[in-house]
């Protein structure tokens, strides 16, 4: 029988327009971790799709230095494999929210920030950054600039995982992420459609059956999810 420790995400908050200056804001909490997301529009496209009618959304993360126990150096020349890996998570699943031929030739930069890190801080990002585009959409429709929403469908994000005593626990804070065993970052619409999913067995290999229901989890928590968002953007 599989145990399952919790079912439920942490604590949710979405804190809107936190950043005067850009187009959508929000700062994400799921717990203690903390993200400040952004989303400013440009007036331009990456130069492979100049002249098509198409906008594109491109997305930057970074872990602030004291978002950890002990200080995070800031990449300056370089951005690491990590953080590499996380920027195009975050831009592949708001990608899949869009339709990008009604955005026109513009480009959505999103900018994750994380300011205090307990464990879900790339799905904590997705779900923040889906308030903060929404935010943003209406603004530019609200002031003419677009004459239709390219959002197509609401997205959230949340990791899963399954500790050394085989239970399931839903958005791992640190501690638990740290010392599980299996850990799952699930990426979804509000219909229940899969965008990604990331799932890698640290050390005892999880079943098909725990598979199973990880997934159902998650959806449960997701659904949390988009409620929460659906109080900030409606």
């Amino acid at each position: 029988m599989i145990k399952i420790l919790r079912d439920t995400p942490r604590d949710i908050k979405f804190i809107p327009n936190i950043n005067p200056y850009a187009t959508g804001s929000v700062l994400a909490s799921f717990g203690n971790t903390q993200v400040h997301v952004t989303a400013v529009i440009e007036e331009s496209v990456p130069p492979f799709l100049k002249g098509k009618g198409k906008g594109w959304l491109t997305a930057e993360y970074n872990m602030l230095p004291s978002s950890t126990h002990t200080r995070t150096q800031r990449e300056r020349s370089k951005v690491g494999g990590r953080t590499q890996e996380i920027q195009r998570l975050i831009g592949r699943s708001l990608r899949a929210c869009l339709d990008l031929n009604k955005l026109g030739e513009r480009t959505l930069l999103i900018d994750c920030d994380v300011m205090v890190a307990d464990g879900g801080t790339r799905t904590t990002s997705i779900s923040g950054a889906y308030v903060a585009v929404s935010l943003a959409v209406k603004k530019l429709l609200d002031q003419g600039l677009l004459k239709t929403s390219p959002i197509i469908t609401q997205i959230g994000a949340v990791s899963i995982g399954v500790n050394s005593e085989g239970q399931i626990i839903a958005d791992l804070n640190y501690e638990e992420d740290s010392s599980c065993e299996t850990d799952m970052n699930v990426v979804m619409t509000r219909q229940g459609h899969f965008i990604e999913i990331q799932g890698t067995a640290e050390k005892k290999p999880f079943s098909e059956e725990q598979l199973g229901v990880m997934l159902r989890i998650a959806r449960k928590s997701l659904d949390t999810i988009f409620e929460k968002q659906d109080a900030i953007i409606q």
